[in-house]
């Protein structure tokens, strides 16, 4: 099979969908690998490291999309790309369509292509939201640790997950004051543990969240569905009631954010102000430290595309459950429950189009 890595196009993406080492370990596999030039250099890897690696340096996107069988991809598909579709082409990507990162699911439950983002970005949610708490940025003038004789900041993270998990770590690492919400008892009990006593741990709902957000001075929205869109939690009105100054960093942007006053920004245009409150809405966070976002995805993402190009999407898709679990379109058919419901379209079992 020929492997296609283009070069990544949405504002600010400096990831790429492959290394080094996976193409030299694609080409043991007896497949072919295709780069557009300049591909990784967002990642500190350079053209000759592809080349020496066995990869065939092209010069432009359009080569890579059209001599390519399966191409492998950080981002969702951009407008320029869309003419590069056609039927038999297989895109694994971060998506809402093909197959999608983010809803290959083990049979643990576990998401391990998400993962390494949401490791990623939880815990730069609260190294960007310091970053944005200082007045020069815009925000209140907070220091989250505080000092002796002056109190630290309030975060307020709002789900237990993965991404949730993560930026606690980096808050209580900053000596702030942290309080996680979430709705699954269980998991606020995990995470007690988990922290020893160290964040206060507090069920969701309505008015736990809006009597909590009143005194924080940094809200990280860390909510995921799978395949869906997060849920909105947090309303116009409590985000009014909020301190001037107080920083959200929405980090559920990319599934449409877990706040009514979230819409997407970029790298380049970051951050603006509702009611006074700075959003940081970036759907693509991990960019901003592409060495180590593409190190920790493609550590991930490699043994998946490697059955991919063993067996093609039907033949590892019958040897891999959990890739099944992430085609989200197939045959010209939504695949997925979630994407369905969340774009109102019809869907369909994969097994039923095949």
């Amino acid at each position: 099979m020929i492997i296609g890595v283009p070069k990544e196009i949405k504002d600010h993406e400096t990831r790429v969908g492959l290394v080094p080492s996976g193409v030299t370990a694609l080409l043991e596999a007896g497949h072919e690998v295709l780069v557009e030039a300049h591909a990784g250099e967002g990642s500190s890897l350079t053209d000759q490291e592809y080349a020496e690696a066995g990869a065939c340096i092209l010069d432009t996107a359009a080569e890579v999309w059209q001599r390519a069988d399966l191409v492998v991809k950080v981002k969702e598909p951009q407008k320029a790309e869309y003419g590069f579709f056609r039927p038999d082409l297989i895109l694994f990507t971060y998506l809402v369509s093909g197959v999608a990162y983010e809803t290959i699911r083990e049979r643990d439950g576990s998401l391990p292509l998400l993962t390494p983002m949401s490791e990623v970005a939880g815990r730069m949610s609260v190294q960007v939201g310091a970053q944005y708490l200082e007045r020069p940025a815009g925000g209140r003038g907070i220091l989250l640790g505080g000092v002796p004789g002056v109190a630290p900041g309030n975060v307020v993270i709002l789900g237990g997950g993965i991404v949730g998990t993560n930026a606690a770590k980096i808050a209580i690492g900053m000596g702030a004051h942290v309080s996680i919400i979430d709705r699954n008892l269980n998991r606020l009990r995990e995470l007690d543990d988990i922290f020893n006593g160290q964040v206060v741990t507090l069920a969701s709902n309505a008015w736990t969240i809006s009597e909590n957000l009143k005194t924080a001075d940094l809200v990280v929205g860390a909510v995921l569905i799978p395949g869906a869109s997060a849920p909105r939690l947090v309303r116009r009105e409590t985000i009014a009631k909020m301190r001037r100054g107080a920083v959200v960093v929405d980090v559920a942007i990319d599934q449409g954010g877990c706040f009514e006053t979230s819409h997407a920004t970029t790298h380049t245009e970051p951050i603006y102000f509702v009611d006074g409150l700075l959003h940081y809405c970036v759907s693509n966070m991990p960019a901003a430290v592409p060495h180590t976002s593409t190190l920790a995805l493609t550590n991930a993402t490699f043994p998946y595309l490697l059955e991919l190009a063993n067996h093609g999407l039907e033949g590892a898709c019958q040897r891999h459950a959990a890739l099944r679990e992430g085609v989200n379109t197939y045959k010209g058919f939504v695949t997925y429950k979630g994407v369905g419901e969340s774009q109102g379209r019809e869907w369909h079992a994969m097994a039923s189009v095949a």
